[in-house]
């Protein structure tokens, strides 16, 4: 009897819990949710609290990291999430993109180079559109920032259409989203990054071909590859380059019959846990009170019309060459149109773009407005995209009538 209700108190308590993490569509929801809240509270009476709190600083000496005996680390919650936490989702991403690239969507050379030269052009437009709105002004430096794409929120997005999109076009964009942050990495790397240092950069460069001789060896034991991933990501973190960097390598590196459970055991972690607390920090931002005034210069019309539309064009674009040219073939069950839809969702650009923003301009009022020309972009982008995806007839699905 006791055993039937504890039985029966579990079913109704933790399926619902249950069914929740297993819908895709969740992590979209709880992203949005997540964004909302943290929004709110950054412009309330607590927003000094609030926005403290995840810039508080370790060390009183300020800069990017602060030092704990010998070792120099991030100095602040906000950069804990973005170049530790944030490095667990480029892992779990990359297997995914690897196990693809070698036994799934993305294992033919015509179907693996279309998601690259749509990153491409997805980051060429969006920097030219910038620069035409620019040129010659003291606005210049922005061009990198509607450049990036951000995985996070624009799979959150995806994921809310369920299976009218297919599974080759999210695939799609999660390696386009990889490659385009990649590119916007080395573009920090090149462009913004005073300097590098170059004996970190080594030292990474060395204990990278560990897990490469590892997984030539075929050696399945993950803690061996865990252990100089970490200094990998250490090494990365001080050398200037984004030490998310380092997850993405290290998963390239982890054998293909391991893959599957690994993904399967982080899936929710780095869902439910890392990608919310990801949402809450990167949209701590406090907004002026003059925000239309903000949205009217050429910084704003760069970054929105780069996004916007730059990216979109840029994918289309490039893609439909690719494919005409026959070097390159659209994603199985999926059109020109989907196609197009996955380019504007592609517009989010959020967290990498508001770095950038940081990098770009010295002045705080400039900073300001590049970061909410960046949000509005992006909600202009992820609802457009959405709306757009959502009326488009998926290819060989049949959308059933309502009685």
């Amino acid at each position: 009897m006791i055993r039937n209700t504890v039985n029966t108190v579990r079913k109704t308590l933790l399926s619902p819990i249950h069914e929740l993490l297993q819908d895709s569509r969740a992590v979209g929801i709880v992203l949005i949710i997540c964004t909302i809240i943290s929004m709110v509270l950054a412009n309330t009476g607590i927003q000094e609290t609030y926005v403290g709190f995840w810039n508080n600083l370790f060390d009183p000496a300020g800069g990017h990291h602060y030092q704990y005996r010998s070792l120099y680390l991030p100095n602040s919650y906000l950069l804990w999430i973005n170049d530790g936490l944030m490095a667990c989702f480029f892992f779990l991403v990359g297997m995914e993109i690897k196990r693809e690239l070698t036994i799934g969507e993305l294992s033919s050379v015509r179907k693996a180079i279309l998601p690259v030269l749509a990153a491409i052009g997805g980051m060429l437009f969006p920097a030219l559109i910038f620069t035409l709105f620019n040129k010659d002004t003291p606005y210049a430096a922005g061009w990198g920032i509607p450049m990036a794409t951000d995985i996070a929120f624009s799979l959150g997005i995806l994921s809310l259409l369920g299976k009218r999109v297919p599974v080759g076009l999210k695939i799609f964009l999660m390696a386009l989203a990889i490659i385009d942050d990649l590119g916007a990495i080395l573009t920090i790397a090149l462009f913004y990054t005073p300097h590098l240092e170059i004996k970190y950069l080594l030292a990474g460069g060395i204990i990278f071909l560990i897990p490469l001789l590892l997984n030539f060896l075929k050696v399945q034991r993950l803690i061996l590859y865990y252990i100089p991933g970490i200094i990998l990501w250490y090494c990365f973190f001080n050398s200037g380059i984004h030490a998310t960097i380092a997850g993405v390598l290290l998963a390239f590196c982890i054998p293909q019959r391991r893959i599957p459970d690994l993904v399967h055991s982080l899936h929710h972690p780095v869902n439910f846990v890392i990608m919310p607390v990801f949402a809450l920090a990167n949209t701590a931002i406090q907004l002026p009170s003059d925000i239309t005034g903000a949205l009217h210069n050429n910084i704003s019309y760069g970054i929105i019309a780069g996004l916007v539309l730059g990216k979109p064009l840029g994918i289309f674009t490039f893609s439909f060459i690719a494919a005409k040219l026959k070097l390159a073939a659209l994603p199985s069950r999926s059109n020109w149109l989907q196609l197009l839809g996955i380019g504007l969702i592609a517009g989010i650009g959020f967290t990498m773009s508001i770095f950038i923003s940081s990098l770009a301009y010295e002045e705080r009022e400039l900073q300001i407005i590049a970061i909410i020309s960046v949000i509005a972009a992006s909600m202009i982008a992820g609802i457009t995209g959405f709306i757009f995806l959502r009326i488009i007839k998926p290819v060989g699905i049949v959308i059933a009538k309502q009685p």
